[in-house]
């Protein structure tokens, strides 16, 4: 009798840790051929800006009750089968959302998602050029950590304008409620105890049976299709392709305007620092005259590098000067500026280069050792700090690889870029 339930509970071992595996070897398999193909980031959405402090109340209130119940997916919740259709507010969110992707949307799916980043909005907006509808989304639902919250599991069909067929595929999303009683999608701000929920839910019988049909049906059309087989690919590699190309133009038009702003600080600092010009100088032989006009009489004839004090320079091309006790006029285009130069004293020179020292010394000090690399999987923005608001110092491209300082339990990894400490969102390196 012993024996037999030793077997038994090491065949319901075994069958845990297949499906876990299995889950987790084909995780983005099973999301929607929008990500299969795309390799989009799984997109957060909320309703309004107070969504991000009801989702940390709720992950609160999550990691409260694991620690003082050791709650489990193994006791109450385990006996909750899913349920289809089962929420009128939650498929209307969800179908909206989807249908704004569909159209490219941005000003509807940014006022769901207040996370979505740039190249996530520059990826929706791309793929939907070629997706002409969602004919089909359905919800499938169980509860929860707290109450009306739920993990929905969402099957959809795709149809591409140049594609016959309708494409399988499946996302997952945590569903939650603000205070205003209003549904909300999160599919990837909540905390590691949700995230761990999640994927407890995510193992159980029914949610795997799910991912396994929508797998078989999309492994299927592309088995007997070799012509859609080719349109996967084309589409990614031109969504790819097309992403790199916004963010290079962003990029460069970016540098350009930087420059710009730089050039005309420069010049700005240049004129307020610089003094008056006083003095012109003659570049070349040219009349002197006694008004502003070349049919004004011909005073005298300037020489070359003669100079003369200046009166006023007048905005229709001429100059007023000194000259012989009374005042002439020569035209502008003849003479140049004298400026009075500024000697610095060799003692507030060298107390600039040691103050400069000074400060090279304490930035070295205060740079974290490098440890290791990281790899570029997807284009992504470099950024000055861990905030996708913080200025973007350039672009990285697949491939590329990033000098390793720390990967942050924020989402962040801060890397080497260029010299100096930067950031990047730790999603899109390996």
């Amino acid at each position: 009798m012993k024996h037999s339930k030793q077997n038994k509970m090491h065949m319901l071992k075994e069958k845990f840790m297949t499906a876990r595996e299995w889950v987790m070897d084909h995780n983005k398999i099973v999301m929607p051929l929008v990500l299969v193909v795309c390799v989009l980031i799984t997109i957060v959405v909320a309703v309004n800006a107070n969504h991000k402090e009801v989702l940390e109340d709720e992950a609160k209130q999550a990691a409260m009750a694991l620690d003082s119940e050791n709650a489990s997916v193994d006791g109450d919740l385990q006996g909750y089968a899913l349920e289809e259709n089962a929420y009128p507010e939650i498929n209307n969110i969800i179908r909206t959302y989807y249908d704004a992707q569909a159209s490219g949307d941005i000003e509807v799916i940014s006022s769901l998602n207040t996370y979505l980043d740039e190249i996530e909005t520059i990826r929706v907006q791309e793929l939907s050029k070629y997706i002409d509808s969602y004919p089909t989304v359905n919800v499938y639902t169980k509860p929860g950590l707290t109450e009306n919250t739920y993990v929905a599991y969402v099957y959809s069909e795709v149809k591409f304008t140049d594609a016959e067929q309708l494409l399988p595929g499946m996302q997952t999303y945590y569903i939650g409620q603000n205070e205003n009683g209003d549904y909300f999608i999160n599919d990837g701000t909540y905390d590691d105890v949700i995230w761990k929920y999640i994927k407890e839910i995510t193992l159980q019988d029914d949610v795997v049976d799910l991912n396994n049909k929508v797998v078989v049906s999309y492994n299927e059309l592309l088995a007997d299709s070799e012509e859609l087989n080719e349109f996967i690919a084309y589409l990614k590699e031109k969504i790819n392709e097309d992403v790199g190309e916004i963010l290079a133009e962003a990029e460069q038009a970016e540098a350009e305007s930087n420059e710009i702003e730089v050039a005309s600080a420069q010049e700005e600092t240049q004129t307020e620092n610089q003094p008056a010009a006083t003095t012109v100088r003659a570049t070349d032989v040219v009349n002197i005259r006694s008004s502003d006009s070349e049919e004004a009489d011909k005073v005298d004839k300037a020489q070359i590098g003669q100079e003369f004090p200046l009166l006023e320079e007048k905005g229709n091309g001429w100059s007023k000067v000194a000259y012989n006790g009374g005042e002439a006029y020569i035209k502008s285009d003849y003479l140049e500026p004298v400026f009075e130069e500024v000697l610095v004293a060799e003692g507030a020179e060298n107390e600039a280069d040691q103050e400069n020292e000074n400060d090279s010394t304490e930035s070295n000090s205060a740079n974290e050792t490098v440890s290791g690399t990281v790899t570029v999987i997807e284009s992504v923005r470099v950024r000055k700090s861990a905030s996708t608001d913080a200025e973007a110092l350039g672009t990285v491209y697949a491939g590329d690889e990033l000098e390793l300082i720390m990967k942050q339990a924020d989402g962040w990894t801060k890397i080497k870029y260029k010299g100096q400490t930067a950031f990047v969102k730790s999603e899109y390196v390996e």
